[in-house]
C-alpha cells in the first residue's frame, strides 16, 4: 500500500520558512546575475607551440585555424563586446605566433596581424603588431614580404614613423628577392628616402636597383632611370 501523504499544514514551520528562504535566496541570485554588468573575460596566454601540436593529435593545420577563429571569436563574449584596442596585445601576438608555428605556409596569421589587429588607434599597440610581421618575415622573406610590405605601409601612413618604415622597406629590398616578388617592393626604400629628403641615399638605392640586375622588366627600368633622373635635377634645384 502506498505510504499515506501528509498534509502541507503538518509540516514544521521552520523548515517551511527554511524552504521559503532557499527560494527566495536562488530567485534573488538569478535576478542579481540578470541585472549585473557582464564582464569581458581577458585574453589568456597562448599555448607553447609544442603543446598545441601535442593537442592537435597530428592535425596541426586544423589546429591553427582553430586558434585563429577562437581570437575572432574572443571579442564577441556572452553579454559584452571586447573591443581590439583592450585585447593583450603581447598575449595576441603570442596566440598568432603559435598558430603560425603550427602552419608556417599560411599568410592568415601575419594578414590578422597586419591588416586586422594593427588597425587600432593605439600606437603601442599598432607597433607590437609590426614588430610580429617583422620578426616573420626575416623567417621566411619570400613567402612573408605581403605583409612586411604592409606593415612599411602602415608606419608610413598611419604611425607617421619614417624611420621605421625605412627600415622595414630597407629589409625588404636586401631579403625580399625572389623572381615573384614585384620590383615596387624592393623600390619602397628609395621612395621613403626621398620622402625624408635624403636624395643622396635615395638615388644610391635606384642605382643599386639598376646595377643589381634584380629588375628585369624594361618598364620598371624605364621608370627607374626617370626616378633616379628626376632626384639628379630635385637635388639641383636643392642646391644652394
Amino acid at each position: 500500500m502506498a505510504a499515506a501523504q501528509r498534509p502541507w499544514r503538518s509540516v514544521p514551520r521552520p523548515l517551511c520558512w527554511l524552504l521559503a528562504a532557499c527560494l527566495l535566496l536562488q530567485l534573488g541570485w538569478r535576478l542579481a546575475q540578470q541585472q549585473a554588468p557582464a564582464q569581458a573575460r581577458p585574453l589568456p596566454a597562448a599555448p607553447p607551440a609544442g603543446v598545441a601540436r601535442l593537442a592537435s593529435l597530428g592535425e596541426p593545420l586544423a589546429m591553427s585555424k582553430a586558434m585563429l577563429l577562437y581570437l575572432q571569436s574572443f571579442e564577441d563574449q556572452a553579454g559584452v563586446s571586447l573591443p581590439w584596442r583592450e585585447l593583450d596585445y603581447d598575449r595576441l601576438a603570442g596566440w598568432l605566433e603559435t598558430a603560425q608555428t603550427l602552419d608556417p605556409r599560411s599568410q592568415y596569421a601575419l594578414v590578422a596581424a597586419s591588416e586586422v589587429y594593427a588597425g587600432v588607434a593605439d600606437p603601442q599597440r599598432v607597433r607590437r603588431m609590426l614588430a610580429f610581421v617583422a620578426a616573420s618575415f626575416a623567417a621566411d622573406p619570400q613567402h612573408r614580404w605581403p605583409a612586411m610590405a604592409q606593415a612599411a605601409l602602415v608606419a608610413k601612413h598611419q604611425l607617421r614613423d619614417l624611420p621605421l618604415a625605412l627600415s622595414y622597406a630597407r629589409e625588404l629590398r636586401r631579403l625580399a628577392t625572389g623572381p615573384h616578388v614585384p620590383a615596387w617592393v624592393r623600390e619602397m626604400e628609395a621612395f621613403i628616402l626621398e620622402d625624408m629628403d635624403q636624395l643622396d641615399s635615395a638615388r644610391l638605392v635606384i642605382g643599386g636597383l639598376l646595377a643589381s640586375g634584380q629588375i628585369s622588366d624594361p618598364h620598371e627600368l624605364a621608370f627607374l632611370a626617370r626616378r633616379l633622373d628626376e632626384l639628379a635635377k630635385k637635388k639641383a634645384r636643392a642646391a644652394p
